[in-house]
């Protein structure tokens, strides 16, 4: 049991590195990449199918999705003991569970929509519409839950600090002095 409480602390500090990895692709991708992608549907759309040809969201944000839960689960069992910490990687292993469920709900069908069934299958207006949508709800949602995620993983990480540094701290004043520390 000692040995899984000493990884409370790495296992946090890694869901920490992932959640704001993940956070800096979604502001990256906000500000940057999306004015580009939905500047003037359905051409913009069509040079995006183009250009992320070869690697794109799809391949990035779920796996590393997937590990933001699973890393967020483990830090939460590992830290359960400690309330202060506990309720914070609480909220940030909720914000990853909502944003994937929102994504796969909501901006996954409109990926669909706008870039596997492009102009093919519906007219440029509905793309148009579907592209303003996914903006919208993306700021709405996506920014949101990943912005409350990475504080949530910040706080808890600082938090577990906190308390590793003033336990040792705390055994340190308690131990017995040796002879030597005594001369």
């Amino acid at each position: 049991m000692h040995a899984l409480r000493r990884l409370a602390l790495p296992v946090l500090v890694v869901h920490l590195w992932v959640t704001m990895t993940l956070f800096g692709a979604i502001v990256l991708e906000t500000f940057m990449v999306y004015p580009n992608v939905f500047a003037d549907p359905p051409a913009s759309l069509a040079l995006t199918m183009e250009f992320l040809a070869v690697s794109g969201p799809s391949d990035f944000f779920p796996p590393l999705g997937f590990a933001a839960w699973a890393l967020g689960a483990a830090a939460l069992v590992l830290n359960w003991r400690l309330p202060a910490v506990r309720w914070w990687v609480l909220l940030s292993l909720a914000m990853f569970v909502a944003e994937g469920v929102v994504s796969m709900l909501y901006f996954w069908p409109r990926n669909d929509i706008m870039f596997v069934e492009g102009a093919a299958v519906h007219s440029a207006e509905h793309l148009r519409q579907v592209a303003a949508e996914f903006t919208t709800w993306h700021g709405r949602s996506r920014m949101v839950f990943n912005t409350v995620a990475a504080g949530a993983a910040f706080t808890a990480c600082a938090t577990a600090h906190r308390h590793r540094v003033l336990a040792l701290a705390a055994a340190g004043e308690h131990r017995p002095q040796t002879s030597s520390a005594r001369a």
